[in-house]
């Protein structure tokens, strides 16, 4: 039964957003994770100018949940943009590390300046994804 609900997540990746570090390309996005515990954790993007060396948000967010002690993501909601908020969905490397904390009921959300716009389950956002598991 998750706790945070898809508001209370577009709240916080909203927020967290704000505080993105993105001099370069001026795109901020923002993550929030749900975790199986309902914690909640956030990241933001952090470029580099040694790029590629920059941090996406869901990462971020991934290691904030890992660092509190969580394990699954229960679901995760992106937004971006640079001036306006718009649907930013997540980089292959993002879809990748989100997968290895993911499972069938986990729910990814992105979301546009009104809100969660688009609804994924892990296979539909990542089709034949890469898994140590035979």
């Amino acid at each position: 039964m998750s706790v945070i609900d898809e508001a209370g997540l577009f709240a916080a990746a909203s927020a967290v957003r704000e505080r993105a570090h993105a001099p370069y390309s001026r795109f901020l996005v923002g993550a929030a994770i749900e975790d199986e515990e309902g914690r909640l954790h956030i990241g933001c993007n952090v470029e580099n100018a040694a790029f590629p060396l920059g941090s996406c948000a869901e990462a971020g967010a991934i290691a904030a949940m890992i660092a509190a002690g969580g394990g699954r993501i229960r679901h995760i909601l992106v937004v971006g943009g640079r001036e306006e908020l718009e649907v930013c969905a997540p980089c292959g490397g993002c879809r990748q590390r989100i997968a290895e904390f993911a499972d069938a009921g986990t729910t990814i959300l992105l979301a546009d300046g009104k809100g969660p716009a688009r609804r994924f389950s892990m296979a539909e956002l990542l089709p034949y994804g890469f898994s140590l598991e035979p």
